[in-house]
């Protein structure tokens, strides 16, 4: 009888570690298909890209993503000048080729200009070869155009890895992310937008929108007149974030560390 238990309690055992193994399995093909590289899965650290920034000041910065037409391009400089906001353009390379004097416009005007990869891919995707070509090709027609390499880059999609963050500090670049989405892609109107990010904001907060989003023209000036009524100062991103000295929390939010 007990040689009967025994072999009873071996074969559950069995099957528990038969269970757990298939869990664990399943658990490493979901990370590795969100990661993009099985390494991530087991690192100790996860990279992080900047959503936000830790600091004391009322300051934050909005930024426009730039992939698809420039109907509203002059429109928005022209916002941002009436209101003395500087800004940040995330700039992808077919836009930069379509639009050339958009871009020399952009900088003319003293905004960022932020790169956003070459042909809009999902960057996790990709080798760290293609990633750096993703970036360098985009980052010299940037050059090319304004006479100064960009620093700073946004995934598209807003997707990354471990292996994206590691490839772009390689090339110079601080990987920027957003903490608060207008969502203006959606074209729910122009009070959403409005209300979604200046409920939203606090200090240091990184703000996205799009440069062709419809109702654009409408909502960015009162966005603009609410954040600055309510005591924010909105600078571009280079100047938001911090350059050295800095950790990441596990939201994404940069720290400096004195």
């Amino acid at each position: 009888m007990r040689k009967t238990y025994y072999r009873n309690d071996i074969n559950i055992t069995v099957r528990l570690l038969i269970v757990l193994c298939i869990a664990l399995v399943f658990l490493v093909y979901v990370s590795v298909k969100t990661t993009g590289n099985i390494a991530a899965v087991f690192s100790p650290t996860k990279e992080l890209p900047i959503y936000s920034v830790e600091t004391p000041e009322k300051k934050i910065a909005i930024s426009f993503d730039a992939a698809w037409g420039n109907e509203y391009t002059n429109d928005i400089l022209d916002t941002l000048d009436k209101y003395k906001v500087k800004s940040t353009f995330f700039l992808v390379g077919f836009w930069a080729d379509k639009y050339p004097e958009d871009v020399k416009e952009i900088a003319k005007r003293g905004h960022d200009v932020g790169n956003h990869s070459t042909t809009h891919p999902n960057m996790p995707q990709l080798s760290p070869e293609k990633m750096a070509e993703e970036l360098n090709t985009t980052g010299q027609k940037i050059e090319e155009l304004i006479g100064k390499k960009p620093t700073l880059f946004r995934p598209p999609f807003g997707d990354y890895n471990d292996s994206l963050i590691r490839t772009c500090r390689e090339n110079g670049y601080y990987v920027i992310q957003w903490d608060v989405d207008s969502l203006d892609w959606k074209e729910l109107g122009v009070q959403p937008v409005v209300d979604r990010v200046t409920r939203n904001v606090r200090n240091g907060s990184i703000v996205l929108f799009h440069n062709n989003a419809k109702y654009i023209k409408e909502y960015l000036p009162l966005v603009i007149e609410r954040l600055q009524e309510s005591g924010y100062e909105i600078v571009p991103i280079s100047e938001l974030i911090y350059k050295e000295n800095f950790m990441m929390d596990n939201t994404g939010r940069q720290i400096q560390v004195k």
